[in-house]
């Protein structure tokens, strides 16, 4: 099994089918993909129906096209690269990599949070030890969540799914 694959097997536990909760920003989602993310990115004549139409096999291509970077094949843990990739899918790529380059700061990696997986932050969750580096990662994401309730109390709604999400 490749990464990818293990992978998209973590982040469908997460993502489930067909949801379309009137205080997600993202609209109508289907299996993690939503209408606000496919409209900017595929189709920006979608609607909810389009989302609702999504196979299993269209989302895995289009995780594989827009979600997997390449560099994720570079981390040498298949778990750390699966937890980046979904939080990606969860989040964005460029807010994912912030939290993981703070969470190799706090495993001591002296490194910046530019959102860019370069040479440095693939050395830094390389060579941190794998349980702590998932932790710190776990740890770095929740309190993400937590902010973004403070921020937006209708974020309620998710927290404990984010956060079940997170300590996964």
């Amino acid at each position: 099994m490749t990464k990818f694959e293990y992978a998209i097997e973590k982040t469908l536990q997460h993502e489930g089918g067909y949801i379309d909760h009137p205080a997600d920003p993202g609209g109508a989602t289907q299996m993690g993909i939503s209408l606000r993310w496919y409209k900017e990115h595929v189709d920006p004549e979608a609607t909810a129906s389009t989302i609702i139409g999504l196979t299993k096999e269209r989302v895995l291509d289009l995780y594989e096209k827009y979600f997997w970077k390449p560099e994720y094949d570079l981390i040498h843990e298949k778990d750390v690269a699966a937890k980046v990739f979904d939080m990606a899918v969860n989040m964005g790529e460029r807010q994912a990599v912030k939290l993981v380059q703070r969470a190799c700061q706090a495993c001591g990696k002296n490194i910046e949070d530019d959102g860019v997986i370069g040479q440095k932050t693939l050395q830094a969750i390389n060579s941190a030890e794998v349980d702590t580096m998932l932790a710190a990662i776990r740890a770095t994401q929740a309190g993400f969540y937590r902010g973004l309730v403070m921020k937006k109390p209708s974020n309620e709604a998710f927290i404990k799914g984010w956060l079940r999400r997170a300590y996964s």
